[in-house]
């Protein structure tokens, strides 16, 4: 099969499986976000994807607080200085998330959603830990077939899905590639990051049904195609205001 039929799959399943897991990850923030505040979003590797994909994007609005830390996420350098090992390897290093979230005030009105296929290195692991011991709601975006199919590398003994207060699963399978090649003993064709974004989306449209019922809809960013040049501009200039005001509030910084 294609890798287009396989990703159907993926996704046929995530929309009769997870719908639930959805609506409650949606209400979270849709709670955050209508009360003035943010949900920080954290992913490493390549679930940085979806971080971006939340906010800044048209079509998106502000209230979603990305939070990337580039030395695990820079990746087209692939070796020497800034590379692949180094960046495999911070990401699997205990303590490392307390440090990062040192330069926010968790507040139990927000709201955090981590991201991360494996579910098994320590920063995100460690990050939802942290956030939770805050009082935040915590969502864990995660492919549970991968996380369970290998043992937990955290001292813990515990893997993102255990400090979760809803878990959406990305439904891809261990090794994440989807499909099988003729002479070729391994699959190719990652599926978790179209899950990912499939996912994002999902919830970014019912958060903005929610938050559009109950009349505290943020501005959102909007092509000039849609609305022309001057109303773009001031519609970006109005969420990026909103952002800066959201991302002030959590910074942490003297009392």
């Amino acid at each position: 099969m294609s890798w287009i039929g396989r990703a159907h799959e993926v996704l046929d399943t995530i929309a009769r499986t997870q719908g639930e897991a959805i609506e409650t990850a949606s209400r979270f923030c849709a709670d955050s976000i209508g009360g003035g505040g943010v949900v920080h979003t954290f992913g490493t590797g390549h679930s940085r994807i979806p971080v971006e994909e939340l906010f800044p994007r048209y079509g998106s609005y502000p209230g979603f607080h990305p939070i990337v830390e580039l030395s695990m996420t820079f990746h087209t350098q692939v070796v020497g200085a800034n590379g692949q090992r180094q960046a495999m390897f911070i990401e699997r290093v205990e303590g490392l998330a307390e440090q990062i979230l040192a330069n926010f005030t968790l507040r139990e009105t927000d709201a955090m959603i981590v991201f991360s296929a494996s579910g098994l290195n320590a920063v995100p692991i460690e990050v939802a830990q942290q956030a939770r011991k805050a009082g935040l709601k915590v969502v864990a975006v995660t492919a549970l077939a991968e996380s369970r199919s290998a043992p937990a590398r955290h001292s813990s003994g515990t893997r993102l899905a255990d400090h979760a207060d809803v878990v959406i699963d990305l439904c891809t399978p261990p090794g994440d590639a989807l499909c099988t090649v003729d002479g070729l003993d391994v699959p190719v064709g990652p599926g978790s990051t179209l899950a990912a974004v499939a996912i994002v989306n999902e919830i970014k449209v019912r958060v903005a049904e929610l938050l559009t019922a109950a009349g505290t809809m943020p501005p959102v960013l909007t092509s000039k195609a849609l609305v022309g040049g001057e109303e773009s501009a001031a519609r970006f200039e109005a969420a990026y205001l909103d952002h800066g005001r959201r991302a002030a509030e959590v910074l942490r910084g003297t009392p």
